[in-house]
């Protein structure tokens, strides 16, 4: 029997909805000046993204509107309309990094993966996301791996991390 390695095992993990629980995230923050980023992280938290049925839930707690709810959730790309895959990857698509080759970067990455940008891979394992200005534009073209930037991104370079990666799962699966 082959054991499953954590990096291995697909990460599309999700709570099913349920309203009772996302009532008891939102309520604590209803009354906080700024609480409505609290109730969408402790959401996200609890169910591995912001399911859209809590949009209603939020908007009565917050005296908003359902359209304003989801432009505070849509404005910051680290809400999730969907669960994310295992290994989360984010290229830089700002100017800097543009100057430098990510757009280039982003073709090879998408190739490699087999998925387009704001896409999770069939077997749960990566989801690629466009960010916009990683604030390390010294160093472009910019990604992060699992939430660790990494600078001077080339192709060679995402693809000793993506070899890294597989043998930390190889690893794993021999354990």
């Amino acid at each position: 029997m082959t054991k499953t390695h954590e990096h291995d095992r697909p990460h599309l993990e999700q709570a099913d909805w349920d309203p009772v629980e996302a009532q008891e995230i939102i309520a604590p923050f209803a009354r906080l000046k700024g609480g409505l980023m609290e109730a969408l992280h402790g959401l996200q938290q609890a169910f591995g993204y912001v399911p859209r049925q809590s949009y209603d839930l939020l908007a009565d707690a917050f005296n908003l509107s359902r359209a304003e709810v989801y432009g505070v959730k849509s404005f910051y790309h680290d809400f999730r309309d969907t669960p994310a895959g295992h290994h989360v990857i984010e290229v830089c698509q700002a100017e800097s990094c543009q100057a430098m080759g990510s757009r280039g970067l982003t073709t090879h990455v998408q190739k490699m993966l087999g998925i387009e940008l704001g896409e999770t891979s069939h077997d749960g394992h990566f989801t690629l996301k466009a960010v916009y200005c990683l604030g390390n534009c010294a160093v472009s073209p910019n990604i992060t791996f699992d939430g660790k930037m990494h600078g001077r991104v080339t192709e060679d370079k995402f693809d000793k991390l993506m070899q890294r990666t597989a043998g930390l799962a190889k690893k794993g699966e021999n354990a």
